[in-house]
């Protein structure tokens, strides 16, 4: 519903039309004055916060140009009762709403036009098309960015002109303000005009497709990443970027989504994104031998259909969740999973993929997590909570946040000897169930409460000085990383990151190789100062996209989590773990169904099984379960040894081989049966008694 101060300017917004019938019939200036502008800065404020009241306001006919409208026409009820009915100011004000009405379908006609024509058939990032086509700067920020709520502000000229009139009884004011709006407003629909017509126009849908072929037959790309997805979705993508930028052939990626590329994360592997699956069929990608896909989605279907490569479906997390084994799968001509334990759960779901068919390739994205040799000395251990979702089902074995998260945390937090708390949830918490963001919030109210109390216990020293320089260096880092993405600089033309708008970003979209590594660098410095910018024994609630989640299993000592692809990623540490059996399965029975439990510490609702955790975090000697994690490591991830982007560059050649060997046999057997058919074309020879040849 918005925050606090957004509910009231919206109150004070829709109770400020009573007020202005109200002030009109009475009637009375002032009070009309006084509600008016309550109504507009109310109105402005809602817009300037992008306000999800506002965009409900519409839904029930309350819409932003309906309310101007009631405005204007209140105005003119307000004239009309104090008597000027009959003065030419009233027709004055009549004719200058009708005209200023009467401006907004040009001005709303140009606005959607210039939208359009610089909305591409194909955006892309890090693809040279500027050499081969002419993409115009996008139009001044001013005249595109919330242009209908800026045109009708425009009246505000005539009606602080009129109401100066009806208090001074002199038509000057008003006619001065009915010419301001009436010519601001046609100057507006002018200032449009350029940008629909002649250089300022980017190029035809056709010209851009074929600049875009033009690369790709340049550039040769050979293996893709293949997306698509929600804007929420954009984690799934963004997980192998560093993947396809370290493969050993040619890498591009394409999205079927504009929000999911505005959502990708920087790289510098070439992006393109084709949201029309005719323009993706019809693009040539006749150099392309291997296809990896993400997820299962009905959007693939448009690449599935291209013979000439291979198709491979890679994920996007490795669990025990029936989403790991889906009988979508079938449709590839591969599937790639981190270990043996992924083979096994597609011979036991029995879904139509065939065990010659997967292949071992081990998580690349595992290898910034670091191993573990126990708490380091002076330190308190850290224990890392990182619930999952409740997903769309109600299952309750889906998360433990609901039943056994506070149950969890109350038992950490009051730990003896102590622990330091990270409660970091997945980021779509609570966007189902209530229950679970209740409980996120509650949870979240236990950890601060924790941090509060322990800040004042003089066990827990902390260096001032220490803190300071870090919190001083995290400023640094964060000003400079502010500086490199653009924000809060703008051009005037854009969205404020030094990119107009789509086409302008296509144009400009190569990546800067120094920028590049250099935000790698900061953002590597600035991980490292968040997390000295607190003390080691202080309890922290983690969310947003930084520090990521696998900043924080290098800091932890031990997770507490649920069955989902972070409980298989952590074991890539070989730190203890304990995953909540939410559902009550019982533990042996939990630990049939879920491969990734089998070394983990396994906890009841109650959560009265984490002393053996900690117990196995204080002496790691004494840990039962370490040769067991181990072992599962191995099976579920794979061997150390060769690293896992050597395997994986490896399935990706050998693939590439396979779709290679496929369309020279192809070629191989067009051309006997083209030979055959010009064999039997020829005309047939019959011999004569004599044996002459005559010809047939």
């Amino acid at each position: 519903m918005g925050s606090p101060a957004e509910l009231a300017a919206a109150a004070l917004m829709i109770l400020g039309f009573p007020a202005l019938m109200l002030a009109a019939l009475v009637p009375s200036v002032p009070a009309f004055a006084a509600a008016a502008a309550v109504t507009y800065l109310a109105d402005h404020y809602l817009h300037r916060k992008g306000s999800y009241l506002v965009n409900r306001l519409s839904k029930v006919r309350a819409g932003l140009s309906i309310r101007f409208l009631i405005r204007q026409l209140l105005l003119i009820l307000l004239l009309a009762r104090l008597g000027f009915a009959d003065d030419l100011v009233y027709y004055g004000a009549i004719a200058c709403f009708i005209a200023f009405y009467g401006l907004q379908a040009p001005h709303g006609a140009l606005v959607t036009l210039i939208r359009n024509r610089r909305r591409m058939p194909v955006a892309t990032r890090n693809v040279d098309l500027a050499s081969r086509i002419r993409i115009p700067d996008a139009p001044p920020r001013r005249l595109l960015h919330r242009s209908a709520e800026k045109m009708l502000h425009l009246d505000v000229a005539a009606v602080v002109g009129i109401l100066v009139s009806a208090a001074l009884e002199s038509a000057v004011a008003g006619f001065i303000g009915i010419g301001v709006t009436v010519g601001l407003g046609c100057l507006y629909v002018v200032a449009l005009v350029p940008y629909v017509r002649g250089r300022k126009v980017p190029p035809n849908a056709e010209t851009v497709l074929a600049a875009v072929d033009d690369w790709l037959g340049e550039y040769r790309p050979e293996t893709v990443l293949y997306f698509s997805g929600s804007k929420d979705s954009a984690y799934q993508v963004n997980m192998w970027l560093e993947t396809m930028e370290q493969l050993d052939s040619k890498p591009l990626i394409i999205l079927r989504e504009r929000v999911i590329l505005n959502n990708l994360a920087p790289t510098t592997v070439p992006v393109i994104c084709v949201p029309g699956g005719v323009h993706l069929m019809n693009m040539d990608l006749s150099n392309v031998r291997v296809a990896l896909y993400a997820a299962n989605v009905g959007k693939n279907i448009h690449l599935l259909r291209v013979p000439t490569m291979k198709h491979v479906f890679i994920g996007h997390g490795d669990s025990d969740k029936l989403a790991s084994v889906n009988p979508y799968s079938k449709v590839y001509d591969e599937v790639w999973t981190a270990g043996r334990a992924g083979r096994d759960r597609y011979a036991i779901a029995d879904v139509g993929v065939r065990d010659d068919d997967i292949v071992e390739v081990g998580r690349p994205q595992l290898a910034p997590i670091q191993g573990w040799d126990g708490v380091p000395e002076g330190r308190i251990p850290t224990v890392l909570y990182a619930p999952t979702w409740e997903g769309w089902d109600g299952n309750p074995g889906n998360t433990s946040i609901v039943l056994a998260g506070e149950n969890i945390v109350k038992k950490l937090v009051k730990a003896d000897p102590p622990v330091r708390v990270l409660y970091k949830p997945h980021p779509f918490t609570g966007t189902v169930s209530k229950e679970a963001g209740a409980a996120h919030r509650r949870i979240t109210a236990l950890v601060e409460q924790a941090a509060t109390e322990r800040a004042a216990d003089p066990r827990f020293q902390v260096d001032s000085a220490a803190q300071a320089a870090a919190q001083a260096e995290l400023a640094r880092i964060e000003a400079r990383l502010a500086e490199l993405s653009g924000k809060g600089k703008g051009n005037g033309k854009g969205n404020g990151n030094g990119r107009g708008d789509e086409a302008e970003a296509t144009r400009d979209g190569l990546v800067d190789i120094a920028r590049h590594e250099e935000v790698a660098r900061l953002r590597a410095e600035w991980n490292t100062a968040y997390w000295r910018s607190f003390g080691s024994h202080e309890h922290r609630v983690i969310t947003g996209a930084e520090p990521r989640l696998y900043d924080c299993f290098n800091v932890s000592d031990a997770m507490v989590s649920d069955i989902s692809s972070v409980v298989s990623d952590f074991i890539a540490s070989g730190k203890p773990y304990a995953v909540t059996d939410s559902a009550e399965l019982g533990v042996e029975e939990f630990k049939r169904q879920n491969t990734a439990v089998r070394a983990a510490t396994i906890l009841s609702n109650s959560a009265g099984e984490l002393g053996e955790l900690l117990d196995a975090v204080r002496d790691p000697a004494a840990d039962p379960l370490a040769e067991d994690r181990g072992d599962l490591k191995r099976y579920l991830l794979g061997p150390d040894e060769p690293t896992s982007i050597e395997q994986f560059n490896t399935a990706v050649a050998n693939l590439a081989i396979k779709a290679q060997t496929r369309n020279v046999g192809q070629e191989s057997r067009a051309a006997a049966g083209a030979a055959g058919a010009e064999l039997a074309a020829v005309p047939g020879q019959r011999m004569s008694a004599a044996g002459d040849d005559v010809t047939a």
